[in-house]
């Protein structure tokens, strides 16, 4: 609170009125007067007084009252003045409120009035002051806010492009850009730990000397940052203890914080002013947050090199993987080939000996001759089966066809191939359509690979069965009946797992051409149906397959 007393300048030549004004009046009550005889003083001595008011009569020797309005405004002196006039100096009063005036007295004065008057006109001064220190205030603030929001703002465009910006030399130096910002500094650096962790690496500055911006990527102690390295802790160094350490012939303020991953000091970042100006908690809280988007974009790179190491690893095994199906490919078909060229041959060779030296042979031969013509041309038939290429589409490719279709198709492939093996295949399919939707690669692989395990478990002169119908609700029912042998009742709940291992008898059973159970089962799934087994002594094995009808 100011204690001071406030200051009067009293402009007046009569002595007897100055002396009634200022001892008898005002300086009894705490005010301070300063008395002065004329304007060409008065101005010189309200420059040098600073007065709170100012008193002056309206007429005075040499320049008048209406001459020290002018100087005082002027010289840009704001003070309340009251003037003292006369009667019948209306006119000139009028003039001096035009000047600036702020009240008037009559001549003579009295003592009340001058009080008043006094008063009236300090209040108003002290509320012009305060509107004054209030506005300062106000400006001072709204600098202050306009300041934070930059701040803020820079920080948001960091993390926006911690998220967004790929190139991370170009992260780095926005990273820096928005640490000096922050922080009212002249210089910033960013340093990051090598592979090895035994150096820290320039990766990006601003406003370094070209003799240390040379050396960005390559390892740069500045003397202050290894310290902050090894104890994890921000540091704020400025003036004469700056000076032992390199840093010093940059700036005489530095302010250091270690970048963090897992309490992990992987990078350091340094604002320098050229000033010892000291950092202070604001500056150094703004920097840590620059820091936090820092550790997650160092985060993020080794996260992008992991997946791009990873990916590449997967690329290479994928494209070993397709060499090694290639070569497996090319192998089976030029050894199926080769099978095919011995089968063509024995084959001839048995119809030569069925042909024309049939007639020097007895019954028991021709019958093993036509044993053995009968299993090589089923061997033949097997084998262009597992050769036959089948057309590749994508695994997920779905098309609404006709069941009944498809089992047609697979009847007809394996039709021959039982009649070979002496086994009656037998359709059951009812003309209708029987729409579903499904991948028809896979569907049929499905019936030939049953079809197969059932031709393969039937004795000879038996027959196999695959019939289709609908079930109570509707769905598509497909099953293969055979007349083999029965599975034992302790496989039938596991016969379709994988990991599930059969003994050599029941194994022996499904060794058909095509794929296993646990693929079949996988498949029908897939297709959101249902496969299951029934097996009974001396009526062989049935296998159902449920698909739902296509909507």
């Amino acid at each position: 609170m100011n204690t001071q007393p406030e200051r009067i300048l009293l402009v007046e030549n009569d002595p007897e009125n100055g002396d009634l004004i200022s001892r008898q009046t005002l300086q009894p009550l705490g005010y301070r007067v300063q008395v002065v005889g004329a304007a060409a003083q008065a101005i010189q001595e309200a420059v040098r007084f600073a007065p709170d008011v100012i008193i002056a009569n309206l007429k005075l020797p040499g320049l008048s009252s209406k001459d020290l309005l002018v100087a005082l405004s002027s010289q840009g002196m704001d003070v309340p003045v009251i003037v003292m006039a006369e009667k019948g100096m209306e006119a000139d009063v009028i003039q001096t409120f035009r000047l600036g005036a702020t009240d008037f007295l009559n001549l003579p004065v009295r003592e009340a009035e001058v009080v008043s008057a006094v008063e009236r006109a300090l209040k108003q001064g002290r509320a012009r002051r305060e509107r004054e220190s209030l506005a300062r205030q106000l400006k001072q603030t709204n600098q202050e806010l306009q300041r934070r929001v930059r701040e803020l703002t820079t920080i948001f465009a960091i993390g926006k492009a911690v998220t967004s910006v790929t190139d991370q030399r170009s992260l780095f130096d926005k990273i820096v850009e928005g640490a000096v910002f922050v922080t009212e500094a002249d210089f910033g650096w960013f340093l990051v730990r090598d592979e090895r962790g035994r150096s820290f690496v320039l990766s990006a500055h601003r406003n370094l000397p070209e003799s240390i911006a040379s050396k960005v990527g390559q390892p740069w102690d500045d003397g202050v940052s290894s310290l902050v390295a090894l104890s994890g802790e921000a540091l704020s160094i400025h003036g004469d203890p700056l000076k032992r350490f390199k840093v010093s012939r940059i700036g005489q303020s530095a302010l250091v914080v270690p970048i963090k991953v897992k309490n992990e000091v992987v990078g350091l970042l340094v604002v320098v002013r050229k000033a010892a100006l000291p950092f202070g908690g604001s500056n150094q809280a703004l920097l840590e947050a620059v820091a936090d988007y820092a550790s997650i974009s160092l985060v993020n790179a080794r996260l992008f090199k992991a997946l791009e190491e990873r990916a590449s690893t997967m690329q290479q095994v994928a494209e070993t993987a397709q060499v090694s199906e290639r070569i497996k490919e090319e192998t089976l078909q030029s050894v199926g080939q080769k099978m095919r060229n011995l089968l063509s041959v024995a084959m001839t060779q048995v119809d030569l000996l069925m042909g024309e030296e049939r007639r020097s042979l007895n019954a028991e031969q021709v019958r093993s001759l036509r044993i053995g013509q009968d299993n090589l041309r089923m061997l033949k038939e097997v084998l262009d089966t597992a050769l036959t290429p089948q057309p590749s589409e994508p695994p997920k490719q779905t098309s609404v066809l006709d069941l009944g279709e498809l089992v047609r198709q697979a009847f007809g492939r394996f039709q021959r191939i039982a009649h070979q093996g002496g086994v009656s295949l037998i359709a059951e399919l009812p003309s209708n359509p029987s729409p579903v939707k499904v991948n028809p690669s896979q569907i049929t692989k499905v019936f030939e690979s049953l079809l197969s395990n059932a031709i393969n478990a039937s004795p000879q002169g038996s027959q196999v069965t695959i019939r289709m119908d609908r079930t109570g609700d509707n769905q598509v029912h497909v099953l293969v009946q055979d007349n083999g042998p029965a599975v034992d009742s302790k496989h039938l709940p596991n016969l379709f797992d994988r990991d599930y291992t059969l003994d050599e008898a029941t194994a022996k059973r499904f060794e058909g051409l095509g794929i296993g159970l646990p693929l079949i089962k996988e498949i029908v799934t897939t297709h959101s149906g249902k496969v299951w087994v029934e097996s009974k002594a001396k009526e062989g094995s049935t296998f159902h397959v449920t698909l739902p009808p296509a909507s």
